[in-house]
């Protein structure tokens, strides 16, 4: 395992990283109250909203991930030109996460998830969105806006949930351009999109993608894994690919398969543990820690944010304080 003093000092350089975060950028929304009777009209609940909280989603919160553990932070995506796109650019201000990247769109909403939460149970939940891929005018926008910030940024993070912004085009282009100036990208991908990523550093699938991909149910072996893990890199030309497992931990493989066993003390709420996971393990990589390295810490900050409930980030003193709870145990 990785020694206190090495783990401290990756911590200690996360400040200075710089890293572009390009995806489907999404609002979500907490609408919370309290349930007294049955509605007249229907046979449904009749929730009595008490509060309601905004939190970045999407490619947002991996954004959100990467200021919680004091990197510098711009993003890439595409909102509607409507109220809740206004929300959302607030939010990122509120955040200090850089928002230059972001284009407006009349055409398609910006994207929010509202959920109706009552006596600690989510009710219903509610999407706005238009998943169909963004304008040519639209990626030739963002790539532009990137050209201009490549020099201030150490690294480009693409946040892929299949909502149109990561096209096979933009992606390609996004990937060209940065081979030809030295930055690294690493990827959160979707199965049916893998193909759109060849050419990037590293990928980080999770158990369930990397079977949809190569149409299979389950691995009958760990060897099998790692032949699967293999074929991927050549097949799409990475230098790495990491593979979560959840309960099972992590798969790295560059030129060997490496496994980091789950760290997880307790588990309440898996949201967002895969943003957590690809934000930290970029950072560490960034910040000079080797592969296995940056998986132990990515996989430690994932531990964390899995004890919380919803949406949640994790802060370089609780990678710290959770490194020291594992040690106790081992």
């Amino acid at each position: 395992m990785i020694s206190i003093r090495r783990l401290k000092e990756i911590l200690e350089r996360f400040k200075s990283v710089r890293i572009a975060v390009i995806g489907d950028m999404m609002l979500d929304e907490y609408l919370i109250g309290k349930v007294g009777r049955i509605s007249p009209e229907a046979p449904v609940p009749v929730v009595n909203i008490e509060k309601e909280r905004f939190v970045l989603g999407g490619a947002s919160n991996v954004a959100n991930n990467l200021i919680s553990l004091s990197a510098n932070v711009s993003v890439y995506g595409v909102v509607g030109n409507d109220a809740n796109g206004e929300k959302f650019i607030k939010e990122l201000e509120v955040k200090k996460i850089n928002s230059a990247g972001i284009v407006k769109d009349s055409s398609r909403p910006t994207i929010i998830k509202s959920r109706v939460l009552a006596q600690g149970q989510q009710l219903l939940r509610l999407d706005w969105e238009k998943d169909i891929d963004i304008s040519s005018e639209n990626q030739d926008k963002i790539l532009e806006l990137l050209k201009e910030d490549l020099k201030n940024i150490d690294a480009i993070l693409l946040s892929d949930y299949n909502k149109g912004l990561l096209t096979e085009r933009l992606s390609k282009k996004i990937i060209k351009l940065s081979k030809e100036n030295g930055k690294v990208v690493v990827v959160d991908p979707k199965p049916q999109n893998f193909k759109n990523y060849v050419g990037a550093t590293s990928i980080t699938p999770n158990k369930k993608e990397i079977l949809d991909y190569f149409g299979m149910k389950k691995f009958s072996s760990e060897e099998e894994i790692v032949e699967k893990l293999e074929q991927l890199k050549k097949e799409l030309e990475l230098e790495n690919v990491v593979l979560t497992r959840s309960e099972e931990g992590v798969s790295l493989f560059e030129t060997e398969h490496k496994r980091i066993p789950t760290v997880a003390r307790e588990v309440y709420d898996v949201t967002g543990a895969g943003d957590t996971f690809i934000s930290t393990f970029l950072l560490a990589r960034c910040a000079g820690a080797d592969l296995y390295e940056a998986g132990e810490i990515a996989n430690m900050a994932s531990g964390i944010v899995v004890a919380k409930i919803g949406t949640a980030t994790a802060t370089k003193e609780e990678i710290l304080d959770f490194y020291e709870t594992v040690q106790e145990h081992l």
